[in-house]
């Protein structure tokens, strides 16, 4: 059996600008287009919220596209298994997105589903051997060559030897055909929702658009290459956001720090819900219970958690403590250093999210504790704890 024998199979494929300047820009718009008719009650259900994404067939290329029937079987594979989580990863070199594929065509929708094609596909006269059905895409990378590079070498190219993508030299046969060892889900409702406050990444990616120049300074400046492309996506986003606006409001005493200490704890939130999410279900179902509401119940049914929540699950619940501790690597800062910290900083700021100032000095308290300016950032640790 070979490496990538056994793991889900997923796509990559690179944006072309000649066709036209905004082609990302013009996919996105369909998908928020439809995001806002739905809340204005104009769509009957969420499932008419998509987007076609066509590959282009090159007008110099007279041989069948390399692999299509391989292509095609993916399809039905996402079509028969809606938990089935399809990727599309797509880069223009500089910025990386991921996909949600929930299904593939040859028909020409662009004609018989026009409202969700972007208009530069017709207008272009463009020919494509298939099409891909997005129900949403997330930003992963913007504005950082090193950090797609980065990003994409978590994928395997099977018609390479399950060698990780190589964005030079390895972009050819285009769609490849990869898999993602880490077995990563991008598109889970219930993680996605506490992140984005119910909405889809396509919208949460729209209010966090201008960070991509600051993910760039903290990797090379700050973080370090390894440090920062081991946080996740989510997280990468939240720190950038908060350091964007700490630094163009610190030396305003008067302005209202609370997004600062809120993107933060997100990031924090994020960082430590995924460590949980790996191992808790290695853990003894009889140790997994702790208290909340006045309830003894699964932890991992409770997932993700809150900062104050973690807080109080690891600090008051022994069993539990003591069973993280030890199926994982720096398991005892985890539960017992970091559990302190994730208390601290939910109560600076729980009273920023009631509309209650945040001040400048515990913000920057926070922002300095977390991503290590003048300390060993809690974030930086965070990235060490790994499963034994």
């Amino acid at each position: 059996m070979t490496a990538g024998e056994g793991l889900q199979r997923h796509f990559v494929d690179v944006w072309n600008p000649s066709y036209t300047s905004n082609a990302m820009e013009a996919h996105l718009a369909i998908l928020l287009g439809a995001t806002a008719r739905f809340d204005l009650g104009q769509l009957e259900d969420d499932e008419e919220i998509y987007v076609w994404w066509g590959k282009v067939r090159s007008p110099n290329r007279r041989q069948a596209l390399v692999r299509l029937d391989t292509i095609l079987e993916i399809g039905a594979e996402l079509e028969r298994d809606e938990d089935r989580e399809g990727h599309l990863y797509l880069t223009d070199y500089r910025a990386l997105y991921v996909g949600h594929v929930v299904g593939m065509t040859r028909d020409n929708v662009a004609t018989s589903d026009a409202a969700h094609v972007p208009d530069y596909y017709a207008k272009n006269h463009l020919e494509c051997d298939f099409w891909y059905k997005l129900m949403d895409v997330r930003r992963l990378v913007a504005d950082d060559t090193l950090g797609v590079i980065a990003e994409l070498r978590r994928l395997r190219n099977l018609a390479y030897n399950d060698l990780p993508v190589s964005l030079y030299g390895g972009m050819v046969d285009l769609p490849l055909v990869v898999t993602r060892p880490d077995g990563m889900r991008f598109f889970e409702p219930s993680v996605r929702d506490e992140i984005t406050d119910e909405a889809l990444w396509v919208e949460f990616d729209a209010t966090t658009g201008g960070v991509g120049a600051m993910e760039r300074e903290l990797r090379e400046n700050l973080f370090g290459d390894a440090v920062w492309m081991a946080l996740e996506p989510a997280a990468r986003t939240f720190i950038a956001t908060a350091e964007k606006i700490y630094r163009d409001h610190r030396n305003d005493a008067a302005s209202d720090f609370g997004p600062v200490v809120a993107n933060l704890a997100k990031a924090l939130e994020v960082s430590l819900n995924a460590v949980l999410t790996r191992v808790l279900p290695a853990v003894p179902p009889r140790a997994r219970l702790a208290a909340f509401d006045g309830q003894t119940v699964d932890i991992l049914g409770r997932m993700p958690l809150t900062l104050g929540q973690f807080a109080r699950a690891l600090g008051g619940e022994q069993a539990l403590n003591a069973a993280i501790t030890q199926r994982l690597m720096h398991g005892a800062w985890f539960t017992g250093e970091l559990a302190v910290v994730a208390d601290g900083v939910a109560r600076v700021r729980n009273p920023g999210a009631h509309q209650q100032r945040v001040g400048r000095e515990a913000a920057t308290n926070v922002r300095n504790q977390l991503v290590g300016v003048g300390c060993q950032g809690v974030l930086c640790e965070l990235t060490k704890v790994r499963m034994r």
